[in-house]
């Protein structure tokens, strides 16, 4: 599969699963906005048959190329982030994975377990990031016990393989001079923003703000019967130009740490 391609189908299965994404995106280009996307989040398990190695592959064969790497202490995850080589307007990718072995010894068996179950010969397909949940239907009660320890392991159990969140690149937006600009007429459109460390996370001196609306909720189906958990979100981020005259193109953990809890149910039930 081609880059567009894949990436479109990375979009279908995004926006099926985010409806909030497609009301901002009419909302902004009812502003006569045309949305561009600065970069694409996934999240995945450190287990060597899920790992960011694993999950890069497709897009390292669509000419990406690894730039960066990122460590979160307390929420004990892993990530890079890659970047086309030849075309600067290609989304950047950033993939996270959970170090389960700072975990509990429940949680690692509880995670081999949900991938032990699976066929492994799909592990090893290219297009792995667009099939969702390739376990069995969950267990509310596993969920619940995973959120106890990380809310991470407890999305991506119920979430599968997908992309956590697109993201609106402000930049190139005409009429939003600042993030703060964009979040008013967000919050002014009924949209609720992560305000988990502040509406906006980063300044310009980090040379990156971001900021996000709470993910979107949605049924799922449990073995226990139907309940409603967060899904995925929409970001926003803004660059700024570094010495060189060049847009800022890394991530700043300590931002990230704070958008990651876009999908936490904590959040959601203030």
């Amino acid at each position: 599969m081609n880059s567009t391609l894949f990436l479109s189908a990375l979009w279908k299965q995004y926006v099926s699963k985010t409806p909030s994404a497609y009301k901002v995106n009419s909302l902004l280009e009812g502003e006569g906005e045309t949305i561009f996307n600065d970069h694409i989040a996934i999240r995945t398990f450190d287990d060597p048959r899920t790992d960011i190695e694993i999950i890069a592959k497709p897009f390292i064969g669509m000419g990406y190329k690894e730039k960066g790497e990122y460590h979160f202490e307390t929420k004990k995850l892993y990530a890079k982030h890659y970047e086309h080589i030849d075309n600067p307007n290609a989304p950047k990718i950033f993939i996270s994975q959970l170090l389960t072995h700072h975990f509990s010894e429940e949680l690692q068996l509880t995670i081999k377990g949900i991938l032990d179950n699976c066929d492994s010969n799909i592990f090893n397909e290219n297009d792995l990031i667009l099939k969702g949940r390739v376990w069995e239907t969950p267990s509310y009660e596993i969920y619940k016990e995973l959120q106890e320890e990380s809310e991470y392991a407890a999305w991506m159990y119920v979430n599968g393989f997908c992309s956590n969140h697109f993201t609106v690149n402000v930049n190139k937006l005409k009429g939003f001079e600042n993030l703060s600009s964009l979040n008013e007429f967000l919050k002014n459109n009924g949209f609720v923003m992560n305000s988990s460390g502040g509406e906006i996370k980063g300044t310009p001196a980090q040379l990156l703000e971001q900021s996000s609306i709470l993910a979107d909720k949605v049924e799922v189906e449990f073995i226990e019967g139907i309940k409603e958990i967060t899904s995925c979100y929409y970001e926003f981020a803004y660059r700024y130009e570094q010495q060189n005259g060049q847009l800022f193109s890394g991530f700043i953990a300590n931002s990230a740490d704070k958008i990651f809890e876009s999908t936490d149910m904590k959040l959601q039930e203030v």
